[in-house]
């Protein structure tokens, strides 16, 4: 009845989002007995401003108030409806729709108890507290919205319909009262068969949320029946069993015949529900999705329903509502370790309910977090949580042993995934570009953009990841219990499955603009990778650069962190002689000198250059990169004159060898300039570095970061000049 206008005289139903099955009732009943009532839900259209419609209807009518403990929450919309009314105290009739202590500004007023009593005795206190002068003398016309709910009206909230099979309510249940709203506004607004697919990882709650959707809202119902579809070949033989309670069908019709019939029923009925739990394929259950004036939910994880659904996802909870679960079932611990161990288990339901057991059985927070951070893998595998099919770690295990079913390929790209780090990767970059050390699945998985989206789509059925714009992203703790249960030869066929989507994906130059964003998207996974797992050249090139692009975007202490774990890992596993050692100290010496340890640099510089004058002679273009290098070192050490003939003798090889224009000869010439200028030679640094300007505009562009280097030298010599001769 969205927009209707209500006459005066109306009593306003107000309530909290949690209680709408109780204002629907209490709405009901006044309209049944002649009474005008106003409900936002039924007569408020989109856009209405709130506050403004309940104040026009405090002044043309009275106020039902059903207050709860949802009702005084500070955070409830109800909270600017106390704005309005504080001023009219004396129009407020309070019922209670469940156990609650009013605020005391509100205490002198009288509320009736609707809970715990049978229908009728609730809808008679109803109707005594509102009886008064004001009740019409002419029973209104009967709203049309509310004839479509069918039958004669929503029962009293909490009793059951006779046709019910739906497992207990969670005597636990936390939190999701938005998303019941949501749920129950968008399933009373459909003309038609309203269909809802609730979607979301393993251990969310879609189940729960089913669950606790259809017990708060039961009285709207006549009939509801539960399907477990997890094995669609089930499903006809649970929709025949309704077939018969209902007398649709007799007890010995074949079930393709019940079904048939079945749906033939529904159609001429209203107010009923089907709740379809885990099903991942949609086609499979479109045959059996009925027609006619009722509800379907669906829970799944798989978000692909948008042609035989209306989607809706159910994400972990908020903060709030994580430290409430804990709470709520029976964990002693404080505000602050609560927050921690949400924070830690990623807020999401089926992992809490784990923490709060082993917690109500003896364990303490801190013995918890530290067992979590040892294994958590093992901690998620800890019994079956009440409500839950299975633990969180049995569940992922499942899931990933049906995908390896599945698609084998995508199962080897999950795998790849949990050791690197819990952000979107870019996978359709990486199509068509695998190296050889790939497994043959990931291969094959990835050969094109096409292969490579038909694998993430077998992830995000099975909700194991998020896909968005080509990339994947893992959950952290579906990630963590991933890794935490690969055997030794599969972590082994992981870090190289890894390592060759690090190699596909590399952006290449660091130092050319256009590839930054890229870099910036595959850093996370490039600092996370474990070196050890690094096994080919390629690899240890883009892991490597991860840290030169980190050093000039000025995070050297980051990066030196991260590059002396690589070669200390590398030394280890290579040698102090191999190039692939020799290439990562020349890069932690740049990480030294840019955190001012010019020492540790020189030393390292020092250090290999020696080895590679012995393994790769003076005039190969790697020695006199890391000859450059340790004049530089010098340079920064005060030692000027040795920097100078270095970088001279240096500067001669390089022209030799790479030629004038070589993009390192020109560096080498720079730093020479600058060397000369500190000895005192300031016309032979001018010469140089306009020779050196001169070729990097040529070769480079006006704007590169080279030639703009060279420039600001330049400059500094001709501000030195000016100084000079102010001074004389």
């Amino acid at each position: 009845m969205s927009g209707v206008e209500v006459p005066g005289g109306a009593w306003f139903v107000s309530h909290a989002g949690a209680d709408r099955a109780w204002a629907e009732w209490a709405a009901w009943q006044l309209v049944d007995a002649g009474f005008q009532a106003e409900l936002d839900y039924w007569d408020w259209g989109a856009g209405d401003n709130f506050v403004l419609k309940m104040s026009a209807a405090l002044e043309r009518g009275r106020f039902l108030a059903l207050f709860s403990p949802a009702y005084f929450e500070p955070d409830r919309f109800t909270t600017p409806e106390w704005t309005a009314i504080m001023a009219m105290k004396e129009k407020i009739t309070p019922v209670r729709v469940a156990e609650v202590v009013s605020p005391a500004i509100l205490r002198p007023l009288i509320a009736r108890d609707l809970f715990d009593l049978g229908e009728e005795a609730a809808r008679r206190v109803l109707l005594e507290a509102v009886s008064s002068p004001r009740r019409p003398t002419v029973a209104p016309a009967f709203p049309g919205a509310l004839r479509q709910l069918g039958g004669s009206g929503p029962r009293l909230p909490g009793s059951l319909p006779r046709v019910w099979n739906l497992p207990a309510r969670n005597a636990s249940f936390t939190g999701r009262d938005t998303l019941l709203v949501r749920l129950r506004q968008t399933l009373a607004a459909s003309s038609r068969v309203a269909v809802q697919a609730l979607h979301g990882r393993g251990g969310v709650g879609k189940t729960q949320l089913a669950v606790e959707y259809a017990h708060r809202f039961a009285g709207e119902y006549e009939l509801a029946w539960w399907i477990a579809a997890e094995d669609p070949a089930l499903i006809p033989d649970q929709l025949a069993q309704l077939a018969t309670r209902i007398g649709a069908a007799p007890a010995d019709a074949p079930s393709a015949d019940a079904v048939d019939a079945l749906s033939g029923e529904l159609r001429t009925r209203s107010r009923w529900l089907l709740v379809f739990d885990n099903i991942e394929d949609p086609e499979l259950l479109a045959p059996y999705l009925p027609g006619g004036g009722g509800h379907v939910l669906i829970t799944s994880r798989s978000p692909h329903w948008q042609a035989h659904a209306s989607p809706l996802n159910v994400d972990v909870f908020t903060r709030a509502e994580s430290v409430a679960l804990l709470h709520a079932h029976g964990a002693v611990l404080s505000e602050s370790d609560a927050d921690r161990l949400a924070r830690t288990l990623d807020d999401l339901p089926l992992a809490l309910v784990q923490a709060a057991a082993l917690l109500t059985d003896g364990l303490s927070a801190a013995d918890l977090s530290a067992e979590l951070a040892r294994n958590t893998a093992e901690v998620l595998a800890e019994g079956r949580p009440a409500g839950y099919p299975v633990s969180l770690a049995a569940q992922v295990r499942l899931t990933t042993t049906r995908l390896e079913s599945d698609h084998p390929g995508a199962a080897a790209l999950l795998a790849a995934l949990s050791l690197l780090a819990p952000e979107p990767f870019p996978i359709t970059t990486c199509a068509g570009h695998l190296p050889a050390n790939a497994s043959t699945p990931l291969a094959d998985a990835l050969t094109t953009r096409l292969t490579g989206s038909t694998a993430l789509r077998a992830i995000t059925r099975h909700s194991l990841a998020r896909a968005q714009d080509g990339t994947l992203q893992l959950h952290r703790l579906t990630q963590t219990v991933l890794r935490d249960h690969l055997t030794h030869d599969q972590r082994e066929q992981a870090g190289r499955d890894a390592e060759a989507l690090l190699t596909a994906a590399n952006p290449r130059s660091v130092v050319r603009p256009s590839t930054w964003p890229a870099w910036r998207a595959l850093l996370p996974h490039l600092l996370a990778v474990d070196p050890a797992l690094i096994t080919s050249e390629a690899g240890r090139d883009v892991v490597r650069d991860a840290c030169w692009y980190l050093l000039d975007r000025g995070q050297a202490r980051t990066a030196r962190a991260r590059l002396q774990q690589l070669h200390h890992t590398w030394s280890r596993q290579l040698g102090p002689d191999h190039e692939g050692t020799l290439w990562t100290a020349h890069y932690l010496a740049r990480a030294h000198d840019d955190t001012q340890d010019h020492g540790r640099a020189r030393a390292l510089d020092e250090d290999t250059l020696q080895r590679r004058r012995l393994l790769l002679g003076d005039d190969h273009p790697d020695t006199l990169t890391t000859a450059s290098n340790l004049a530089s070192d010098l340079a920064e050490l005060g030692r000027a004159e040795e920097a100078r003939t270095l970088a001279e003798d240096t500067l001669t090889r390089q022209r030799r060898v790479l030629g004038d224009d070589h993009p390192d000869t020109l560096s080498t010439a720079t730093n020479l300039a600058m060397y000369l200028a500190d000895v005192g030679q300031v016309e032979e640094a001018r010469a140089l570095a306009e020779d050196a300007l001169t070729r990097r505009r040529r070769t480079l562009g006006d704007d590169h970061p080279d030639a703009l280097r060279t420039v600001r030298f330049l400059e500094q010599l001709d501000a030195a000049r000016r100084d000079a001769d102010i001074g004389e």
